[in-house]
């Protein structure tokens, strides 16, 4: 059993209660588990034609279904940050000492094989144990 578990939540996948359960049966007693989202700013030319009021109000957005997919969960803290989602997830599982982190994933396709999927890379660059929770 896990202490101190990460639950890296894409809110626009689904999963997030199936994830949150799979965490929840890898809890210690008095563990804690915490939701992070990490809200991804559109990169490249993208970027250049939105303004910070498009991208708060899309942050703000994203922070509202957090806190309503995690409303009433007892033991279950939410947090959301900006940044790459793979690397933003290895940066706060190490900053916060966690000592697992369970993710959801898709079935993989031919993209995923070529550049690989987030759950892939937080499996290959995680600091401490990584459970994937598959959906098909």
């Amino acid at each position: 059993m896990y202490q101190k578990i990460l639950v890296p939540l894409a809110l626009n996948h689904g999963i997030a209660s199936q994830t949150l359960a799979a965490a929840r049966a890898l809890c210690a007693e008095g563990g804690q588990l915490t939701a992070l989202h990490v809200y991804e700013v559109p990169q490249g030319s993208v970027s250049a034609y939105l303004r910070e009021d498009a991208i708060q109000y899309g942050q703000h957005a994203a922070e509202k279904l957090l806190r309503e997919r995690t409303e009433g969960l007892e033991g279950v803290t939410a947090d959301i940050v900006r940044g790459h989602a793979y690397r933003s997830i290895i940066d706060y599982a190490e900053k916060g000492n966690f000592d697992c982190i369970v993710i959801g994933s898709h079935k993989p396709g031919v993209s995923d094989y070529l550049i690989g999927s987030t759950a892939a890379r937080v499996v290959r660059h995680a600091p401490c144990s990584v459970l994937v929770h598959r959906v098909s």
